[in-house]
């Protein structure tokens, strides 16, 4: 029996996300995300307009009048959501927290996806997939796929994002779009100044996601993540590690360091994403991410079209 207080609260995203869907971004999901190929629908009269190759020289010979073949897309899709369940998520200085943004960027996807008849899955991960439901259609489905990231209890604090993108391409066989919601924090003290190492260990692991999958990464931050307040000293614990640090956020040349160790790290995260020619937007918790997600579409549509 699922309590009453989690019930309201996959209820209030399902409200918010489902106007979202209705109102802004259904089409866009369905402009961006196309079907696998196109299949022979009928054959009908030719138009001024349409376009000459598409005529079935057979039936214009038989009809003797042009006739041309019409094709609908092949549209069923797979849309996999892999979601970082590691300790990192929990945390939320603005607003919702890291997981429970992902959760509501996971159901605007996933009502989007079965809006237009897709499929839809979820893994969670930490160190390891603790939670793998294949994908499906349907209402009940979706809230099943929301309620599993907002509440599942995590074995680990810790991520490993190359574990959890090999298992995806063991299980996943066919094209499917796979929507990777992270922080991409590595599991090393945020507060520590060397810069991030440049060589990725889960970059291969991505790599060969992205030759069989359409890949999206979606980055989820927290304000306090990209620069830390003055509060004086503090002990900070790194959720993942369960390190410690006491550290002045008073001293400016310490938070000028950290800052810059921040911005060394986000750099070499897009390079990451360039190398493995994936497509990635951020949101953060204390902005809303209906612009963020709108522009990613969008951007996406064009080069789409052009191309």
């Amino acid at each position: 029996m699922i309590p009453p207080e989690i019930l309201k609260k996959i209820r209030q995203i399902e409200i918010r996300t489902n106007r979202l869907v209705t109102e802004t971004l259904g089409g866009q999901y369905h402009s961006v995300f196309k079907g696998q190929g196109m299949n022979f629908d009928e054959v009908r009269e030719y138009q001024p307009g349409d376009e000459v190759r598409a005529i079935d020289w057979n039936v214009t010979a038989r009809m003797n009048h042009p006739f041309i073949k019409k094709f609908v897309e092949e549209r069923e899709l797979t849309v996999m959501l892999l979601v970082d369940a590691s300790g990192s998520g929990r945390f939320g200085s603005a607003g919702p927290s890291k997981r429970e943004l992902a959760a509501e960027i996971a159901s605007v996807l996933a009502f989007s996806a079965i809006r237009n008849n897709d499929k839809v899955g979820l893994a969670l991960f930490t160190r390891h997939v603790e939670k793998f439901i294949p994908p499906r259609k349907g209402r009940r489905h979706v809230l099943r796929v929301i309620r599993e990231i907002l509440f599942h209890a995590p074995q680990s604090p810790q991520t490993d994002l190359a574990e959890a993108l090999d298992f995806l391409n063991r299980v996943i066989t066919r094209r499917a779009i796979v929507v990777v919601l992270s922080d991409f924090l590595e599991n090393a003290p945020r507060w520590q100044r060397r810069p991030a190492s440049p060589t990725r260990p889960w970059l291969t692991a991505l790599r060969q996601a992205r030759r069989r999958h359409d890949v999206v990464c979606v980055q989820i931050t927290d304000p306090h993540e990209l620069a830390l307040p003055d509060v004086g000293r503090v002990v900070l614990q790194d959720a993942e590690t369960g390190e410690q640090a006491v550290v002045d956020t008073g001293d400016e040349q310490w938070r000028a360091v950290w800052q810059q160790q921040r911005r060394q790290q986000q750099a070499q995260l897009e390079q990451s994403f360039r190398l493995a020619r994936t497509d990635a937007l951020q949101v953060r918790t204390d902005q809303p991410y209906e612009a963020a997600l709108g522009r990613f579409f969008a951007t996406r549509e064009k080069r789409r079209l052009r191309g």
